[in-house]
This record gives structure tokens, C-alpha cells and sequence, in this order.
């Protein structure tokens, strides 16, 4: 087997870990989530509210997952760097913000410390590697994509809004 199916196959081996990994952020956050965003935000999020937002956002990373899976190509790794700069990266940069601005832990933020950092860094690294897009197209695609979810935290975190 050359080097070239042997990274291929470590992508997508890795890349079906991204659901296990956003479901033990959702773990995470379940039960203290929505108090703590309505004790920042006056217009707040029900239960209800947080569970089909999360359950959405899963639907989309198994599509990305399958599309990435399927595919290994030079569109499908655009689309998963551009998705989990989202959901992962910008997500992780949320949560930290947010524990330094309440001056302590907010739901989310051991997961996203410990795995949504790991693992978002090994996949744009292991996508910069394979060399099936320019870097800056990687970066363009995870600073994009990652904006309305930083817009979001400013928000909640600094206005006391929400982005939807």
C-alpha cells in the first residue's frame, strides 16, 4: 500500500470519529446549556429550542461525514474543513471566551478544550497535507464558514443578543 492510500485511509477512518466527538459536546452541555445562555441573553433558548438546533447540526455533520467518506475529494475536504471550522473551531473559541468572560466554566468547554481543538487541528492539518487544496483555500473555507458562529458568541457573550 502506498503512502498515499495509507493517509487516505487514516481520513477516513478519522473522519467518522466527528459525530462521536460533536455528540460528547452535546453530552457536555445538555443539562446546563440553556440556563447558562439565559442568564447572558434576555430574549433565551428553550430546551426544545436547543435540542432541535443540536440534533440539526448532527444531521449535518453525518452528511458531511458521508460526503467526505464517499468522496476524499478536493470539494468534500473544502466542505468538512468549512463545516467543522463551525461547528468544532469556532465553537471551541466560543466556550473559551466564554469561561474568561464569566471568569469561569461554561457548559461545552472541557470538550471543547480537549477534543474539538485535537481534532479540528489534526483534520485541517491532515487536509493541508494531502494536498488536494491550496492552504489558503483551507483557511478561507474555516474563516468563512466559521463567522456566523463567532458573530453568535459576540452576541451572546458581549450584548446579551443572539444571532437567531
Amino acid at each position: 500500500m502506498d503512502s498515499s492510500t495509507k493517509s487516505n485511509i487514516k481520513r477516513f477512518d478519522a473522519i467518522l470519529l466527528a459525530p462521536v466527538i460533536y455528540v460528547c459536546h452535546f453530552l457536555e452541555e445538555s443539562q446546563q446549556f440553556v440556563p447558562w445562555f439565559n442568564a447572558h441573553v434576555a430574549r433565551g433558548i428553550t430546551t426544545g429550542l436547543f435540542w432541535r438546533v443540536n440534533l440539526t447540526a448532527l444531521a449535518i455533520t453525518l452528511f458531511v461525514v458521508v460526503v467526505e467518506w464517499l468522496s476524499q475529494s478536493a470539494s468534500s475536504l473544502i466542505l468538512a474543513v468549512g463545516w467543522f471550522g463551525f461547528l468544532m473551531f469556532a465553537n471551541a473559541i466560543f466556550h473559551i471566551t466564554g469561561a474568561f468572560v464569566d471568569r469561569g466554566y461554561v457548559p461545552g468547554l472541557i470538550t471543547a478544550i480537549i477534543l474539538y481543538l485535537p481534532y479540528y487541528s489534526w483534520l485541517f492539518v491532515r487536509g493541508a497535507k494531502s494536498k488536494l487544496v491550496p492552504i489558503p483555500v483551507l483557511i478561507g473555507a474555516a474563516f468563512i464558514a466559521a463567522i456566523p458562529m463567532w458573530v453568535h458568541g459576540y452576541l451572546i457573550l458581549f450584548r446579551g443578543s443572539r444571532l437567531f
